[in-house]
């Protein structure tokens, strides 16, 4: 995917309490960079999570992929980009990039599958679909739900 493929990107750096005895990132540390990214995004759009959970309504993640490629280290600066699309009905794919700066050396591809939860039950609410339909994201009828 080439950098005007995604939807949103935000840059980030690593922070010396990330890593691990290797002198590199710790691997769990890059779902938090995914996460935060994908947060970031969703404020973006007008979506405060908190905001949707006072009205019964939570974002979940259900399966995350990721592939590691190169290793971070202390102070090295990154980019983290997001490419939204759904599946279905019921899930929303977040494919997501982390690379390198200033080279862009891929260091981490992903694909976060997520779904609302209403009231307990799945569902994309209303709000979630205006944000989506804002980016002409609408869902696919490839029969999955």
């Amino acid at each position: 995917m080439g950098a005007n493929d995604f939807h949103f990107e935000i840059e980030m750096s690593v922070r010396d309490y990330e890593l691990d005895l290797e002198g590199i990132v710790n691997n769990s540390i890059y779902l938090n960079y995914l996460e935060h990214a994908r947060h970031q995004f969703m404020r973006e759009l007008g979506l405060d999570f908190s905001k949707l959970h006072t009205e019964g309504i939570d974002a979940v993640v259900t399966r995350i992929e990721i592939d590691y490629r190169s290793p971070l280290r202390s102070a090295d600066r990154f980019m983290v980009r997001i490419r939204l699309e759904r599946r279905g009905l019921l899930r929303l794919l977040f494919r997501q990039t982390i690379r390198k700066l200033p080279g862009g050396e891929p260091v981490v591809s992903a694909l976060v599958t997520a779904t609302c939860l209403v009231d307990g039950r799945p569902r994309i609410p209303v709000v979630v679909e205006k944000a989506l339909a804002s980016l002409s994201i609408t869902a696919n009828d490839n029969g999955e739900p």
